[in-house]
């Protein structure tokens, strides 16, 4: 059964319309919601996982994430993305709200970046729903790099200036 989404208004308001992932096309004025987790250690590096083959932009870089399903809020959609993805369960009060972006092109979605600070161990990490193949932690500078040389998915949105804000929260 495909993915069931809440479609939104530009106003981030619920229209009582879902989509189905890869089926329904979203119209003009139709928003879903997508969710990223950016997990920070103490030492202030980033988790990025590499995406599996048979992914769309696969054997790239990214965070770990996904859209929203029908029902759910950013913040339980967050929880569910990273115990699927990466095996770690975190918990409400382990959530950080970092910032919202609109995109308006078309499929057009409102991603909610959501900041987890802990020093996840190696043996913590799987790979429970086979989205992710490997992972690593990287400096903020380790990062960019890798965004410049092409080896992150291109629509991460998250870079220097989120990293500062960050780093003052």
């Amino acid at each position: 059964m495909p993915e069931l989404w809440d479609i939104y208004d530009k106003n981030r308001k619920k229209t009582g319309k879902t989509a189905r992932r890869d089926i329904d096309e979203l119209k003009e004025g139709e928003y879903h919601i997508i969710t990223v987790g950016i997990i920070m250690n103490s030492k202030n590096q980033l988790l990025i996982t590499k995406r599996a083959p048979h992914k769309k932009l696969g054997l790239m870089w990214e965070f770990s994430g996904g859209s929203v399903q029908s029902g759910e809020t950013s913040l339980e959609g967050i929880l569910r993305e990273l115990k699927e993805e990466v095996g770690v369960q975190f918990t409400k009060k382990d959530a950080i709200f970092l910032e919202e972006k609109r995109k308006d092109t078309i499929p057009s979605d409102f991603k909610d970046m959501w900041l987890f600070r802990k020093d996840v161990k190696d043996e913590e990490i799987t790979f429970p729903d086979g989205e992710a193949i490997d992972y690593k932690w990287v400096t903020i500078d380790e990062f960019l790099k890798m965004c410049e040389q092409k080896e992150v998915i291109p629509t991460v949105d998250f870079g220097l200036d989120e990293y500062n804000k960050v780093l003052k929260m």
